[in-house]
């Protein structure tokens, strides 16, 4: 009947991250025997995971299916949607397709892991289709907060899926055209199945202020300031923002200087490929600005967030080698904290205000995600039968569907999903039919995954309550206790100060040595076993701490 041709042609939706947490963005679409996947993002490592660099995604399905799989389409070029990458194209090398900057910043990473001669890239065009199995995906130009972003209209035999990507509306940006709205409106009227769309700002009233408007508010600091040296901080991929300042320094007869790694690099990828037009002579090597009287230069740097290695942080702290900052500066944090970050960029607003400078971060920021009436404004043009939220926290999410809802998608149509659902949707009906694995892995240095659950909870109680050491000689035919125990401790007390108390540890581990002995225990596994218990038991009565305890019997 017709149902197992329905059953077999309906299109798979299947995030394997991003949803639940901001970062991490990376989404299957499979439909019969062809999966495109869209984005391949990381995120930034939580206060607990100690010693981790970055987080990716779970490929597993991806590896499960790798016959499937045709190619990577990426919507813009900010790290939550590029940075696993390199990790995840050593897997699962196909095609990656992506917009003219998108591609140069992958370009980038992908040289410094030595990448770049085994991936294919294609440079796309915003109305160019794509064909790829059993899919046609089509580049739509929108704004955001890095120049050349796309939203995606996926164009497969059960239907239509449009994904924003991270998008906003501004009608006036720096750069390019405004967000093409009309291409929306056409594919609404032809009829849209599904519209994920970006979350991140649905909880907030009102529409995203065009980027020009920062141009305004920094533009006012270079005019009440003509005495003093500026220093702005703000995201080292947004152009845009970038552009604005080098602009007004110009047009103030002031050099600019760039600091902070990530922010060089895609400076200078921008300006090769045209998204960043510098006057010349304008920019000085950081050497260089010392032969510049302070009112006659801008340092534009990376630190916003208050990361603790950027360089923003470093001059904060005094440990910069080139930049020291003074009372009389001024500096410019152009940009929000990101939630989670609010702490580290407080420190840093103590840590510059203490050396005299005036921090000012009021008013000299704007979004690059949409809010609430620029989110209803799409769903008004693509007109989607279901609604699906992405790229936020649930919070995000609800705040989404609540938008939907209001503009008369029924409830039963919205699906809030999690990383590993699998949404089958097609004209009849939609429906969450399972999950695949996903989860977090932990880049830690050069290790791919080799540091998980277990070795992490390691490091917090070695973080948390230190460890000691149990060092024993045995015999090795009568297994007799020649020396020891002898105990070294790290983390756990300061020993010189507790003389007392490590002198009672040695006499309870000397009692069950003498246990030990006089029950004839030669089984090493039973000998460490009774130490740990024995002195754990110890310790927590005298303490109330549980250090880890790691036994070492050496053989004579």
């Amino acid at each position: 009947m017709k149902k197992t041709k329905e059953n077999s042609s309906k299109l798979k939706i299947i995030p394997l991250g991003g949803l639940e947490q901001i970062g991490m963005n990376i989404t299957a679409f499979e439909y019969e025997d062809s999966i495109i996947v869209v984005d391949c993002g990381l995120s930034f490592p939580e206060d607990d995971m100690l010693g981790i660099d970055l987080v990716i995604p779970d490929i597993t399905y991806l590896k499960d299916n790798i016959d499937k799989v045709k190619g990577f389409f990426i919507t813009h070029g900010h790290e939550d949607h590029i940075g696993a990458i390199p990790y995840v194209i050593k897997e699962i090398n196909v095609p990656i397709y992506a917009t003219k900057l998108t591609i140069g910043i992958i370009e980038h990473k992908l040289k410094e892991h030595e990448l770049l001669s085994k991936v294919k890239r294609k440079v796309v065009k915003y109305g160019q289709h794509i064909n790829l199995g059993k899919f046609r995906v089509e580049f739509i130009k929108t704004n955001h907060s890095i120049q050349d972003a796309a939203a995606l209209a996926i164009h497969s035999p059960a239907g239509t899926v449009v994904h924003t990507g991270d998008f906003k509306v501004d009608y006036t940006p720096v750069f390019g055209d405004a967000i093409d709205l009309a291409r929306f409106g056409e594919l609404g009227k032809k009829g849209v199945l599904a519209l994920m769309c970006d979350s991140t700002n649905a909880e907030r009233p009102g529409s995203t202020m065009s980027e020009k408007t920062v141009g305004a508010a920094l533009e006012t600091i270079f005019a009440e300031n003509k005495e003093r040296r500026i220093i702005v901080a703000t995201f080292a991929s947004n152009v845009d923002r970038v552009q604005q300042i080098i602009n007004i320094a110009y047009n103030y007869g002031r050099k600019v200087c760039v600091e902070g790694r990530s922010m060089v690099n895609i400076i200078s990828t921008a300006t090769e490929l045209g998204y960043l037009n510098i006057p010349d002579k304008t920019l000085v090597e950081i050497d260089e600005i010392k032969n510049y009287p302070d009112e006659k230069t801008v340092i534009i740097t990376t630190g916003s967030q208050g990361e603790s290695m950027a360089a923003l942080s470093r001059m904060a702290a005094g440990i910069h080698k080139k930049i020291t900052i003074k009372p009389n500066d001024v500096i410019v944090l152009s940009s929000h904290p990101i939630p989670g970050n609010e702490k580290n960029v407080s420190k840093i607003i103590n840590e510059l205000s203490m050396k005299g400078a005036d921090v000012i971060f009021q008013d000299v920021h704007v979004s690059g995600h949409a809010c609430q009436e620029d989110i209803k404004l799409l769903y008004s043009l693509v007109r989607p039968k279901y609604s699906v939220p992405v790229h936020g926290e649930y919070r995000h999410l609800k705040a989404q569907a609540n938008i939907a809802n209001s503009l008369g998608i029924e409830k039963e149509n919205i699906f809030i999903l999690s990383s590993g659902d699998v949404l089958e949707l097609d004209e009849e009906s939609a429906a969450v039919t399972g999950k695949v694995p996903t989860g977090a892995v932990y880049v830690d240095g050069l290790g791919v995954g080799d540091v998980g659950n277990i070795v992490l909870r390691d490091r917090q109680h070695l973080a948390e309550e230190g460890i000691i050491i149990v060092v024993l000689t045995m015999e090795t035919g009568s297994g007799q206790i020649v020396a020891g125990p002898d105990i070294v401790s790290r983390g756990f007390v300061y020993v010189r100060g507790s003389e007392d108390l490590m002198e009672e540890a040695n006499n309870v581990l000397s009692d069950t040595v003498i246990k030990i002995e006089d029950s004839n225990i030669t089984d090493w596994g039973k000998i460490k076993t009774m130490i740990k218990d024995d002195l754990g038991d110890f310790v927590w009565k005298e303490t109330k701490r549980k250090p880890m305890i790691i036994p070492i019997i050496m053989e004579i």
